[in-house]
């Protein structure tokens, strides 16, 4: 069985959207993202450098952009798992049917301007804790009051909190953890994003949901979710609450799947999954140079023959 992955924020790379503007259709594709995000996706793809695109606000709109581009020239079959990172669950829901891509890109601009607003709220950031006990690592997180906000297999756990206690925890590392301080902006799924998670359920109480075509899992603890409204509730909630990475890679197992493709800006989430999952394949697709791998990864892996690709311009739901 085939899966289909989205990164999240941090995976974003100046010029990342260069090479995909040049494939025919993609070019309008943008420009309608772009007027759904309200913000300048083509320049910032592809101009940009990088301390403009690390904005939360520009970064989520870019990175969910950027994987739903690269769909919309997939070959995608019929029967494949999907499942996002952080903010590539709105990609993630955009490929399992529950939403149009536009509504996607534009739910990640409200989402990312939200996050950043509450971001200067408080003094908070995140930092990697790569190493050490699982348990150990999140018990001494606990007792500093900190977050593991993501937990991504392979050894790693992303802490979050205020900055202050990231500095103790910098200091005074669990046995056998190195601590990799993060630049971002705030400390992302925790409370602290409590009005960003307002914001982002306002928006999407008033999206209509389809159910998803296809198996379709949650940050929140890597379940296959049964309905698009119930996934939507949950990618509200997700502001606020830790991305469960580990369970998601413990579900594709279970799922059987045997092939893994990232979606652009792809290459994290691949590399988790070949620590953890070892058998599985994987294939990072970053330019359009690897389409025709990725036909033939797709093939490969499906038990369905791929349907026929549709006009970029058209919704990646109508293309399976």
């Amino acid at each position: 069985m085939l899966a289909i992955v989205a990164p999240g924020q941090g995976a974003q790379k100046p010029g990342m959207l260069i090479p995909w503007l040049e494939v025919p259709g993609l070019s309008p594709l943008a420009a309608t993202f772009a007027e759904a995000a309200g913000i300048d996706l083509p320049r910032l793809g592809t101009t940009a450098g990088a301390e403009e695109i690390k904005d939360t606000a520009v970064t989520q709109p870019l990175v969910v952009a950027s994987a739903l581009l690269a769909a919309a020239v997939l070959p995608l079959p019929q029967d494949f798992a999907c499942a996002g990172h952080s903010v590539g669950e709105l990609a993630a829901a955009a490929l399992a049917g529950i939403i149009d891509p536009k509504t996607a890109v534009r739910a990640a601009g409200i989402r990312g301007a939200a996050m950043g607003l509450a971001c200067a709220l408080a003094p908070t950031s995140m930092s990697a804790v790569l190493g050490g006990d699982s348990d150990v690592v999140l018990a001494a997180l606990d007792a500093l009051d900190l977050v593991g906000a993501n937990v991504n297999g392979g050894g790693q756990i992303v802490a979050a909190g205020t900055t202050d206690a990231l500095a103790a925890l910098a200091a005074d590392p669990p046995a056998g953890a190195r601590i990799i301080p993060l630049p971002v902006a705030g400390a992302f799924h925790t409370r602290y994003m409590a009005p960003a998670q307002q914001a982002v359920e306002d928006f999407l109480r008033g999206v209509t949901a389809v159910d998803p075509t296809r198996p379709l899992l949650t940050n929140s603890d890597g379940s296959v979710v049964p309905t698009g409204r119930a996934y939507l509730d949950l990618l509200s909630a997700q502001v606020t609450r830790p991305v469960r990475w580990d369970a998601c890679m413990a579900m594709l197992s279970r799922l059987g799947v045997t092939g893994v493709l990232e979606l652009p800006p792809a290459g994290t989430l691949v590399g988790l999954v070949k620590r953890d999952l070892k058998g599985v394949a994987t294939l990072a697709l970053k330019s359009p140079d690897d389409l025709d791998k990725a036909a033939a990864f797709i093939a490969e892996h499906s038990t369905a023959a791929p349907t026929s690709t549709a006009s970029p311009s058209s919704p990646v739901r109508s293309q399976v």
